[in-house]
């Protein structure tokens, strides 16, 4: 299935302090130069925020983790729990339609979803409230046919509770997940062959759903004010008490010291150490931009916007400069941009620049104008 981007994206996208905080401790979890390891995690905390996984929620995480933008967007894309498109505010469903589901009912529960929430997967209810998709297999074929609704499996379904389902959560109500035929979990239809004793002191619903039932979080998405939001490696809370400590994490390294690792920005640190090797001979640069107005760096292949803030940071603006570098120079900046070594001559800086900076356009800088491309780093 192609996945892409949806067309409709909002101007951008920010952590809630609370989420911030969280995200920040996610990644202290790996050491210095690995932190592209908290992809997943910290592209599932956006999408819970906000519903679904927008473009400014990609290159924001992208950016905390030094990551190219291209990088992160193929986790995106990749995994199906990650929703590219808008959903239902109150429920997307996503109904399994694997071989055993099949076998039991899943077209059933398929035909419930276009008649109750719309014709097509993807689509917003006309209430906005529901959406749906088939999904493969969820690994619940014993209580076959079954969906997954929000976090949590609802399970032994047949067409008349799923709609049922889909009518009290827009009433409000939370159903309760996991069998709906009234099995604890997946132990044979006609009961018990073994452990007949287990009857004995168990809880009132299986562990995942009593987990549920217990918290009230079953389709509610994860918003920050849970608490706690622990970091325990760190041995201390990463909640609200620990807010304070997040917000001020990043005005720190925008100082000369580059302490910290994992903190995300890598922008910060970059312009914090730069670029003092012995290797070649440092380009000119400037104090600023001439008239205030530099030229578009990210017309040159392999500049993104992080890496032209860089740029700009060391005092490079134009293509002109770009363009006058010698072999020195070029080795300079190959070994001084810092998480981007070896960028200029691997996709020729200078040849590229010497054509921008006349007026004519490259291949590239052609389809970068046209937005024919993801123009990230």
């Amino acid at each position: 299935m192609l996945r892409r981007l949806h067309l409709d994206q909002p101007d951008s996208f920010a952590f809630t302090p609370a989420n911030q905080a969280w995200a920040e401790a996610q990644i202290t979890k790996y050491p210095e130069g690995r932190q592209a390891s908290a992809i997943i995690p910290l592209l599932w905390r956006a999408q819970e925020q906000e519903g679904w996984l927008t473009r400014p929620a990609i290159e924001t995480v992208a950016d905390m983790l030094d990551m190219a933008y291209i990088r992160a967007l193929e986790v995106a894309s990749f995994y199906f729990m990650f929703q590219l498109q808008p959903v239902g505010s109150v429920a997307h469903i996503q109904v399994c339609g694997t071989t055993s589901c099949m076998i039991c009912g899943a077209e059933d529960l398929v035909a419930v979803c276009k008649k109750k929430i719309a014709k097509k997967p993807h689509q917003l209810s006309e209430d906005g409230k529901f959406s749906w998709e088939e999904v493969e297999c969820l690994g619940s074929c014993a209580n076959a046919p079954m969906a997954q609704i929000g976090k949590d499996y609802y399970e032994d379904l047949t067409a008349a509770r799923m709609g049922e389902l889909i009518d009290e959560l827009a009433a409000g109500k939370v159903p309760t997940p996991g069998p709906q035929n009234g099995r604890y979990a997946a132990e044979p239809l006609s009961g018990l062959t073994t452990l007949k004793d287990f009857d004995s002191g168990h809880t009132k619903y299986n562990a995942s759903v009593q987990l549920a039932t217990d918290i009230g979080d079953t389709v509610k998405r994860i918003d920050g004010t849970e608490v706690p939001l622990i970091a325990p490696w760190q041995g201390k809370a990463a909640n609200a008490a620990a807010k304070p400590k997040a917000a001020a994490k990043p005005a720190k390294k925008a100082a000369p010291k580059p302490k910290a690792a994992t903190k995300s920005k890598a922008k910060p640190a970059a312009k914090a150490e730069p670029v003092e090797t012995s290797t070649g001979a440092k380009p000119a640069t400037l104090d600023s931009a001439r008239d205030g107005k530099g030229d578009d760096l990210k017309m040159i292949k392999g500049v993104g916007p992080k890496l032209e803030t860089l740029l700009n940071s060391m005092g490079f603006y134009h293509f002109d400069q770009i363009a006058a570098w010698t072999g020195a120079e070029v080795a300079w900046a190959d070994q001084n941009l810092v998480g981007f070594k070896g960028r200029v001559s691997r996709d020729d800086w200078v040849g590229q620049s010497k054509a921008l900076a006349t007026g004519a356009e490259t291949e590239f800088s052609r389809r970068a104008k046209k937005d024919d491309i993801y123009n990230g780093e």
